[in-house]
């Protein structure tokens, strides 16, 4: 951590011995903390079986096959108003599918519904479960389209990308994103159901992710590590309102089918504070973006700047600008995921007034405000800490690299 470069890799400082080793107690302890964290809240195999055993269905078979016919099936409307009333009838097919099976491929007729009718064609993938206790011939039950070949090609286009655009970079971004998936998979949703305590597990797995993808996205350097400590600031904040505001505005947890089926399967589970770590991960994307920005900021006003409240005060106008756009993404993003609920309250015209406050609706605005908060406080934090530590670093003279490049270096008397 003894030199740190801008984003166009012009300047390069370097820090004084007191410096360097102060950043490296202060991560170091970050570090071994979040080691820590992880190894005493990392869910056992017997643990996670257990909290998976109520889902594990005796009898219940999933599969995968092919839509070989579609034929027309006159079918019911339901209406979610009418506690599962019909309201009509409406157009569906019957697919008939081909699976494989012990021996020759198999074939079964699953009646789609209503929405799954509209946009089925032949040859694509579905998925479905099949109901038995081998007495009886087993029931079929339309599940999803599967989508795995689409989601793949999709991924594999993102990645080459990133890559041809990022270069290095985009190949450690994508490896960082690899590490906080495994995370996330592996470490964050086990425990959970393993019964841990919520904000521990999230505040363990967020810090652990920002370590490995801010360090391997950006390089280790003193700029990464400024940003890395707005970062775990921001979290801190995010944490603490995310478990305030969920208390002072009686958040439950339970907003959909999904939270029931959840909280039947998983009585172990407090979805109060589930809802409260689910405002941490939330926040953790957009706090990345705008502490990574504003110490790159830093460190590019840091060539003609070297005075602390100079830097402040000039990276504070692009933090500015940062922060408003990033408060539209925050709102976007809700109202870009909310749109059914939103078509619903236009159909049968609730006022916004009564929608806002229910518990679906609701908890997302507390979840958009607490990322909010600890966006806007996170950006003057990281901003300051940027500058105090771009401006205890010397800039290297050019003079002194020319030896290391020997494009630059004098060409030796004949």
């Amino acid at each position: 951590m003894s030199h740190s470069h801008g984003s166009s890799g012009s300047l390069r400082l370097v820090y004084p011995g007191w410096v360097r080793l102060g950043l490296v107690l202060a991560i170091g302890l970050l570090a071994l903390a979040t080691l820590v964290g992880l190894r005493a809240l990392w869910p056992s195999a017997e643990g996670v079986a257990a909290a998976q055993q109520p889902a594990n269905t005796e009898g219940v078979t999933r599969s995968t096959g092919t839509v070989v016919a579609l034929t027309p099936l006159d079918c019911p409307l339901f209406s979610p108003m009418m506690d599962g009333a019909t309201s009509g009838r409406t157009q569906c097919l019957t697919a008939t599918v081909a699976y494989p099976a012990d021996g020759p491929a198999a074939q079964v007729d699953l009646d789609l519904p209503a929405h799954a009718s509209r946009i089925a064609q032949l040859g694509d993938d579905l998925t479905f479960v099949a109901f038995g206790d081998g007495v009886a011939d087993p029931t079929y039950q339309f599940l999803d389209f599967a989508r795995g070949d689409q989601l793949l090609l999709l991924g594999v286009a993102f990645g080459v990308l990133i890559v041809g655009v990022a270069g290095r970079r985009g190949i450690a971004a994508i490896l960082g994103l690899g590490a906080t998936l495994f995370l996330l998979v592996r470490f964050m949703l086990p425990a959970l159901l393993a019964g841990e305590d919520a904000l521990q597990v999230v505040v363990v797995g967020a810090t652990a992710m920002v370590l490995v993808a801010l360090y391997l996205a950006h390089g280790i350097s003193v700029r990464t590590t400024a940003a890395l400590l707005g970062t775990v600031g921001g979290l801190a904040m995010a944490t603490w309102l995310g478990s305030a505001m969920t208390d002072w505005a009686r958040l439950t947890g339970v907003a959909s089918e999904d939270d029931l089926t959840l909280v039947s399967l998983a009585s172990q589970l407090d979805l109060a504070t589930v809802v409260s770590a689910s405002m941490v991960v939330a926040a953790l994307g957009v706090l990345n973006d705008v502490t990574i920005t504003q110490a790159s900021a830093v460190w590019e006003l840091r060539a003609h700047e070297h005075r602390v409240s100079r830097l402040f005060t000039q990276a504070m106008r692009i933090g500015r600008d940062h922060i408003a756009s990033s408060v539209y993404t925050l709102v976007f993003a809700y109202a870009g995921g909310a749109m059914g609920i939103l078509l619903l309250i236009e159909i049968f015209a609730t006022p916004y007034s009564n929608a806002i406050t229910s518990e679906d609706i609701g908890a997302e605005l507390v979840r958009t405000f607490v990322g909010g908060i600890a966006l806007v406080l996170a950006v003057p934090f990281t901003t300051a800490i940027a500058a105090v530590l771009a401006a205890r670093g010397q800039p290297v003279p050019p003079a002194d690299e020319s030896p290391a490049d020997p494009a630059l270096s004098t060409a030796a008397p004949r």
